[in-house]
């Protein structure tokens, strides 16, 4: 059982050490994030995402700062319980650490998240290192980097092979040591998750990367069956919302042809 009372990046760590797992998923709107405020998830991730789901793209790369900033805001307003982190979208943070820096403070000052999350290993450990003496809670991510899609190509497991296994473990010690505190790592074997794990202090966030991680993310919609274009085989849908969803709004368009809505009640 979830202790009550606000979580922030202490509590996450305190989780990783009492063995306590962490429940974490997106949001993109303030309806959602209320919903999942209140049902006790840990986490709200103002993914990139919003790309696919939301804005029916095929990758997550389009997406701008400003968008990100809108996003959050929206998804800060509907908390109260979770920490709220924003994805830094592709080429926010990538040209020079101060980018990085006006970016993530955007986040934070407009966006009223309280920590952010950015893609890559050590090659990025600096600007997670920069972000934090000034002030800003990162959360890593490493395996499967969506932003990285047109340079991979494919969306296939990382972490397959011991070179790519031990380097992705280098990434996270790295990203630990830079003051991280917490990483996703998507999508790789389970052992991995494991693995990586054991590695680091900080917790390890897994989405498709086994039972063995210190907590757990998926895309809402995915998980409430509402996006339904595809489905990673790590998904587990809780319910078919999009079934459900259909048939009330096939059941209301048929009410209204047939004058069956409103009724005497439901009228002034």
């Amino acid at each position: 059982m979830a202790a009550a009372g606000k979580v922030t990046t202490a509590t996450l760590k305190e989780r990783k050490a009492g063995g306590e797992r962490i429940a974490a998923l997106t949001a993109y709107d303030h309806l959602f994030a209320t919903l999942l405020d209140q049902a006790g998830v840990d986490v709200i991730l103002v993914g990139d995402s919003v790309a696919t789901v939301m804005q029916g793209r095929d990758t997550t790369v389009p997406v701008t700062m400003d968008q990100m900033v809108y996003h959050c805001e929206l998804v800060s307003r509907g908390c109260s319980r979770a920490l709220v982190v924003g994805d830094l979208p592709f080429m926010s943070y990538q040209v020079s650490i101060s980018d990085a820096l006006r970016n993530a403070g955007r986040l934070l000052k407009e966006g009223h998240v309280e920590a952010v999350k950015l893609e890559g290993g050590q090659d990025f450990a600096p600007t997670v290192e920069k972000l934090v003496s000034a002030g800003i809670p990162v959360m890593g991510h490493v395996g499967l980097t969506p932003q990285s899609i047109n340079q991979f190509g494919t969306y296939k497991t990382r972490g397959t092979e011991k070179d790519e296994q031990d380097r992705l473990v280098e990434d996270a010690l790295a990203l630990e040591q830079a003051g991280a505190f917490a990483i996703v790592l998507e999508k790789v074997p389970a052992e991995l998750g494991k693995r990586m794990a054991e590695s680091t202090s900080v917790p390890i966030i897994g989405i498709g990367s086994g039972p063995h991680t210190d907590g757990q993310i998926l895309v809402t919609p995915d998980m409430l069956g509402m996006f339904t274009r595809f489905k990673p085989r790590f998904v587990r849908r809780y319910r078919e919302l999009a079934n459900d969803i259909g048939g009330a709004i096939r059941d209301y368009c048929q009410d209204v042809r047939d004058r069956a809505f409103p009724s005497q009640d439901e009228s002034y």
